[in-house]
């Protein structure tokens, strides 16, 4: 049996004492948030303008609302201009 801690282990206490998940499906959900608020800023502005592109967003909606996600980041993007959101999306 391992010894080694996982890093979040007080995360993942704290989620099996408050909810009804049990020690490896907290493990789980840590690790997919994670993730999930890893993702590149790039990344992040080519999935979100693709998802709101599909639902028959424009353009000129979709930029503005991306920018405004962006400063609700786990880490704080850089401010990027419209322009520079494009640029990502287009090149």
């Amino acid at each position: 049996m391992s010894t080694q801690r996982h890093p979040h282990e007080d995360l993942i206490a704290h989620l099996t004492r408050t909810t009804a998940l049990g020690p490896g499906e907290a493990a789980r959900v840590v690790a997919d948030v994670l993730t999930y608020f890893g993702e590149p800023v790039d990344e992040y502005v080519r999935r979100r303008h693709g998802e709101l592109k599909s639902k028959g967003f424009s353009n000129d909606k979709i930029f503005p609302r991306i920018s405004a996600e962006l400063s609700g980041r786990r880490v704080a993007a850089p401010e990027l201009s419209l322009r520079q959101l494009r640029r990502i999306v287009y090149g």
